[in-house]
């Protein structure tokens, strides 16, 4: 049950009165569309849900079933299908009583009760906070649309209704209501194409939200509303006679903007309500699309055309299926005009949107086929969003990311039209083409040029991305996709690339420990090692060294832990060895790993450069082959490698237990970033030369920055990429020898 199910008094004055016939009114609506025995099928289910909500009442002191009756009443008046109904009126049935699915299955077919489920909360299972328990059920109701998209429609009259009655809610609660309505289910009306319901919510929540502003801007709307008639009737008289005049039927609606629409244009672009009421909106009904085309070309030679304000929705839907036509006129005393076209099919989608595709019809076709398959494959990114995502809260984020409306369509080479929000770049769009591409993209072309991944991509652009069979999703794209699917993805990747290298690292670092033993790791039974995880509260020896790698856990007490039960398997007469703490391991153990002298049986960690996110190099002194290292594993980032004459290794010897042996492996790969000061005679041009100078040598240039020391001499700062101290020593021999380079060190800590 929706908390905000329990509020009797009305924000506006749609609200149903108190002790109407609310029964009658919903047998009304059914009775203009529904068959009999459909209606009475819808009956017993009312009488069904009555008897179930016996004795619950909401605040109002009316019985609880008036408020799944009056959401029913909601779909009715969209001439929804009576399963759709019977699921609105159960809706509360499983979460609120004892009724349960199967029970529901039984009585009314397992299609009605797969609809009230999906709408019901998850009562049962107890979760760690409000925010937790919000996110969750939002994705199982996220699901269950994916299987059916009725499941959202039960839900959003729900929300209608509950908004509807929202006044005897203490005021925070009805803003903390307002807001989740605005920010989830108005944006999904939307993005269903369900203009009623999103209309209606915004007002309600716009009220509840801001009252004060809301009561202000209404008062000033009704002010000015009388002063408008005149101008809208001779616009309206002059676009009829002329459509009249070229042989072309239609209907002419002048319409009115909405307040919560004229307060956010006000909010968005800072102007007054008279810039923004001064604009006049009409929509003109015709009887197909090429009449739409016809009508454009009378309007535009009635009035003229504000360059630039022309959309065709037509040709390119929207992606909630929405088509018309969209312009905007000078007209009369200078006013601007606003005007819809479109046929009365697309209108009733545009009010409908995947909801007509529901409308219950005695025969012929359902309408909004277009809008449905857009649906659908928002409906098919939802599913691959919630398998990636690595928690509930990660998935709410990313479905609100996908809500937003604004988009921009680009082309791919061949084509076809991609419609991505405003703001996407090369990468959003490789992730939107499917799945492989985006993980493998490592370039693209705008309009045939290359372009980076991370610039904003516009509308009409066409765009070709390169890809590479080795290439894997990089860490940094997270700083700028705006699209739920790459988000989710990079995410997945990148979480299961780290836990497959944490796995590895953590089994170097205990083989590394053991072999102080005698033991190695490959040598040790694996249930010996599944016994120690087990004890130490870890669901697997995967979880175990992964736990390791991290730097979350021990290696030395865990591979003290595997020779004291080696020990017990060698000679089981023998009483058990007492397991020793941390502190009595430490105080036995470490003083071996601080000795200077290397011993075959204590091998270090080799460290190539290329074990990825688990094996750091540590920004302070930017150790690279060749410099003498030490490594110190660190909680959450696994080892971190520093160079020995470090300044900060100081400070960290005072936790000896965490300090490990390293070494660089003598064929290693990669580039490994270094940082360098040059002190330079303050010429033009030098620092083209000291970077030219850099880059003839392979190294490339990371970062740089200018420090005038005085009117002589600046210090240029730069990082670059290089293979060793071989490779280093070369490009500062090369830069030493421009004439106009004073100094130049290699910059640590």
């Amino acid at each position: 049950m929706d908390t905000t199910e329990l509020a009797p008094q009305p924000v506006t004055a749609g609200s149903e009165p108190a002790g109407s016939d609310i029964l009658g009114d919903l047998r009304a609506k059914l009775e203009r569309y529904l068959e009999p025995e459909q209606i009475a099928e819808i009956e017993r289910a009312y009488r069904y849900g009555a008897s179930a909500h016996t004795g619950q009442k909401r605040m109002s002191g009316e019985p609880y079933i008036s408020h799944p009756v009056a959401a029913a009443a909601i779909l009715a008046e969209m001439r929804l299908d009576p399963q759709t109904i019977m699921a609105a009126i159960l809706h509360d049935v499983i979460e609120d009583t004892s009724v349960t699915k199967a029970q529901l299955a039984t009585e009314f077919g397992e299609e009605v009760a797969d609809l009230v489920d999906g709408v019901s909360k998850l009562t049962q299972v107890q979760f760690e906070n409000r925010a937790v328990a919000q996110a969750e059920n939002f994705q199982k109701m996220m699901l269950a649309m994916v299987r059916d998209i009725r499941v959202i429609l039960v839900k959003l009259a729900d929300r209608i209704h509950n908004m509807r009655t929202l006044g005897a809610m203490p005021f925070e609660k009805r803003r903390r209501i307002a807001r989740e309505t605005l920010d989830i289910y108005v944006p999904i009306a939307h993005r269903l194409g369900i203009n009623t319901f999103r209309m209606e919510l915004e007002e309600l929540g716009f009220a509840a939200l801001y009252p004060s502003r809301y009561r202000v801007l209404s008062d000033a709307v009704k002010g000015a509303r009388g002063n408008r008639k005149e101008i809208l009737q001779r616009i309206s008289d002059s676009i009829n006679e002329r459509l009249q005049r070229e042989g072309l039927q239609a209907r002419v609606v002048g319409r009115e903007k909405h307040l919560y629409s004229i307060y956010q244009k006000m909010r968005n672009k800072q102007l007054s309500f008279s810039d923004v009421f001064d604009v006049y909106a009409f929509r003109i009904i015709v009887d197909s699309a090429d009449a739409c085309y016809r009508t454009l070309g009378v309007v535009h030679g009635l009035y003229k055309p504000v360059p630039g304000k022309f959309k065709d929705y037509i040709a390119i839907p929207k992606s909630n299926g929405y088509q018309s036509l969209h312009t905007v006129l000078f007209g009369p005393f200078g006013v601007p005009i606003e005007v819809q076209i479109r046929t009365e099919d697309m209108d009733r989608v545009a009010q409908a949107g995947i909801a007509a595709h529901w409308l219950y019809k005695t025969g012929g076709e359902r309408l909004g086929a277009g809008a449905h398959t857009k649906t659908r494959e928002w409906l098919k990114n939802l599913l691959e969003l919630q398998k990636n995502a690595g928690n509930s809260l990660e998935f709410i984020e990313s479905v609100k990311i996908d809500l937003f409306p604004d988009v921009v369509y680009v082309f791919t080479p061949k084509g076809q039209i991609m419609e991505l929000p405003r703001g996407s770049t090369p990468v959003d769009f490789a992730y939107a083409v499917h799945t492989d591409v985006g993980n493998t993209c490592v370039a693209a072309k705008v309009d045939r040029r290359l372009t980076p991944l991370s610039a904003q991509l516009h509308n009409g652009q066409t765009v070709e991305v390169i890809t590479a069979p080795s290439a894997r999703p990089n860490p940094v794209w997270l700083n700028f996709v705006v699209t739920g699917k790459a988000r989710a993805n990079i995410r997945n990747y990148l979480k299961n690339l780290e836990h497959t290298e944490a796995v590895a690292l953590g089994k170097r670092l205990l083989d590394q420990v053991l072999a102080g033993f005698s033991l190695s790791f490959d040598n040790v039974p694996p249930a010996v090692v599944l016994a120690v995880a087990q004890e130490m509260r870890v669901a697997s020896t995967d979880e175990l060294l992964r736990d390791i790698g991290l730097g979350n856990r021990m290696a030395l007490l865990v591979a003290r832990r595997v020779q004291e039960l080696m020990e017990q398997q060698r000679d089981r007469g023998r009483r058990p060895k007492r397991s020793q703490g941390i502190a009595d391991v430490i105080t036995r153990y470490v003083p071996s790993w601080l000795k200077s002298e290397k011993t075959e049986s204590r091998r270090p960690l080799v460290i190539k450069g290329t074990e990825g996110m688990v094996v750091n190099f540590a920004k302070c002194c930017r150790p690279i082959p060749g410099d003498p290292i030490v490594g110190y594993v660190s909680a959450g980032r696994g080892v971190v490698i520093h160079v020995e004459s470090c300044k900060n290794v100081a400070e960290f010897r005072k936790k000896p237990e965490k300090w490990i042996d390293v070494q660089w492996e003598p064929e290693s790969s990669g580039e490994f970033k270094v940082d360098i000061r040059v002190d330079v005679e303050n010429q033009r041009g030098v620092l083209a030369t000291v970077a030219a100078a850099i880059a003839e040598l392979g190294a490339n240039i990371e970062a740089v920055n200018i420090e005038d020391r005085d009117g002589k001499i600046s210090t240029l700062s730069f990082t670059i990429d290089v293979h060793d101290r071989k490779h280093l020593a070369s490009i500062i021999r090369r830069v030493r020898g421009i004439e106009q380079v004073v100094r130049i060190t290699r910059a640590k800590n």
